[in-house]
Parts: structure tokens; sequence; C-alpha cells
């Protein structure tokens, strides 16, 4: 198996683990959340495919399928087009909320299809181009990549316990 076919693999577990943890909800199932603090499966859900969505348009070099795929205006959260949800406090998670899974997960599939695409065209020497030189060592395309399924496989587990945690009440 070649980098980007690994790549794939990586990205496409979240993609399973995103629908298990979404799929067949109804809005309060998407919306609940274990304790006031605490995130609810439609913010995660959310907040990790705005992530995925931003920086692998970012090093793609395309617009974010959020603003080009109109997602952004079907979604109608009260946050301005670049917010992923970094930082986002107590009353920004309680306003990501959906009707049911159709919306969120069909968000999740078009990123995931964009990210594919993007990933089938690499080639291992791709992986050490610099993509963010604010940091200090510099990021390469390999670590962004990284460091994007790390944060998306930890959401889309934590969707899929309250998903659990939910289920028991």
């Amino acid at each position: 198996m070649d980098t980007a076919g690994l790549l794939q693999d990586a990205y496409g577990r979240i993609h399973e683990i995103v629908h298990h943890a979404a799929s067949d909800l109804d809005a309060e199932a998407l919306a609940y959340r274990p304790d006031p603090d605490g995130n609810s499966i439609a913010w995660l859900v959310w907040h990790l495919t705005r992530v995925q969505d931003d920086h692998v348009a970012d090093v793609a070099g395309t617009e974010q399928i959020w603003t080009k795929e109109g997602f952004y205006d079907r979604f109608g959260l009260p946050f301005a087009p670049s917010d992923t949800g970094y930082g986002h406090r107590n009353n920004e998670v309680a306003a990501v909320r959906v009707d049911s899974p159709g919306l969120l997960l069909g968000y999740h599939d078009a990123v995931y299809e964009h990210t594919r695409s993007y990933l089938a065209g690499l080639k291992d020497p791709d992986l050490d181009r610099i993509v963010d030189e604010r940091w200090n060592p510099p990021v390469s395309l390999g670590v962004r990549l990284v460091s994007v399924i790390s944060d998306n496989l930890q959401h889309a587990g934590q969707a899929a316990f309250v998903r659990g945690m939910n289920q028991r009440l």
C-alpha cells in the first residue's frame, strides 16, 4: 500500500465512525449533551467535518465545501463562514442543531469525497511540502494530514460515545 492509500484508509475509518455515530438519530438525540458543558453529536460531527474541510481545502488550494456547495447557507448557523468550531463555548456548541442526520452526514460525505479525491493524487514526495510556516518546525503536508486524522478520530470517537450514553438513558 502506498502512502496515499494509507491516508485514504485512515480518512475512510473516520467516515465510518461518523456514520455510525450520527445515522438514524432524531434532532433531540443529535443535540443531546451528556452535561450542560458537554458536546453534542451534532456539534462534534459538524466541527470535525469543518476542520477536515478547512485544512484539506487549504493544502489542496481549493474552496471549502462548506461555502462552495452551499452548506454554510443550508445549516444557517450564527457563525462566520470561516468558523470551524475551534474554541467554541457552551452557547456556541448549543447553537449547532440539525433536524435530522441528513444534512450533517451530507456535508461530511461531500468533504470526505473531496478529501479522498485529493489524497488519491498524492505521491510520497508531496508529503514533505511545507504548508504552514507559522510553527517551529514548519508543518509539512504529511504532518498536517495526520494531525487532521488524529483530531477527527478523537471527535468521531467522542460522538460515538455520546450516542452510546444517550441510548442508555
